[in-house]
């Protein structure tokens, strides 16, 4: 069995579809979701029906991300939000209107029952953005830190790295766990358009919104495939460039 990651997909299903077959995914795998499954491109209702599909036949595990919080409070409440709108909300509240009230009922559900995170063997920590209680995330006071937080993945890149999980001066957050993995910050803020590591931290999204493509990591071997640059799959939309 692989553990698989798969990072950012703003509403992108045509690169997940891509790159779930590019990786020759099987139902023996665990697919792990890093969140924000919504805002950028129109496929938004399309990829979140196509992930309650996914999870009935594999072993998908589906982490909270800031983008399905923000959805969620607008199916819940109807409230406007401007800046969401403005950071893919448009695209997610048009894919949305082509359907009836029945699919965002079901989609509220999906989005409730969305994980904060996911830690595997005590080691291995899965999340959408951070934390920042020293002892880790059993011990985090905000639970919106595991979807917004960014300082996580600043301290990781500011790391000097001649230290290593052993040394006194080793942050004491990053020594909670042998190895770390979130999405939430595009690696190509960086200029880089495949996963990135800082310290024990991987960072898995790699601008699926914007002009990168989606991808999807094998935590045991580090081997990754990606999908087309996600923005030539749509060409007659922008995401959120």
């Amino acid at each position: 069995m692989r553990d698989l990651v798969i990072g950012d997909i703003h509403g992108g299903l045509r690169a997940l579809e891509q790159v779930l077959e590019r990786a020759q995914v099987s139902p023996e795998d665990r697919l792990i979701f890093l969140g924000d499954y919504v805002d950028g491109w129109s496929d938004a209702v399309e990829t979140v029906n196509y992930l309650m599909e996914l999870k009935t036949t594999h072993n998908c595990v589906l982490i909270r991300g800031n983008h399905d919080v923000l959805c969620a409070d607008w199916l819940r409440t109807g409230n406007d939000n401007p800046l969401w709108e403005q950071h893919g909300g448009m695209a997610t509240m048009a894919s949305y209107r082509k359907w009836g009230e029945e699919i965002q009922a079901q989609h509220l559900t999906f989005y409730d029952q969305l994980e904060d995170y996911f830690l595997k063997d005590d080691e291995y920590l899965f999340l959408h953005a951070g934390f920042t209680n020293l002892k880790g995330v059993d011990h985090e006071y905000q639970s919106f830190n595991f979807y917004w937080d960014r300082t996580l993945w600043e301290m990781a890149r500011a790391l000097n790295p001649a230290l290593d999980r052993g040394d006194p001066g080793y942050p004491p957050r990053l020594k909670n766990y042998k190895e770390i993995y979130i999405g939430h910050t595009p690696v190509t803020r960086m200029g880089e358009s495949t996963p990135q590591q800082a310290g024990n931290v991987w960072n898995i999204d790699t601008g699926a919104a914007f002009k990168g493509p989606l991808t999807a990591l094998d935590i045991g071997t580090k081997e990754y495939w990606q999908s087309d640059a996600v923005h030539t799959l749509y060409p007659e939309e922008d995401g959120r460039n």
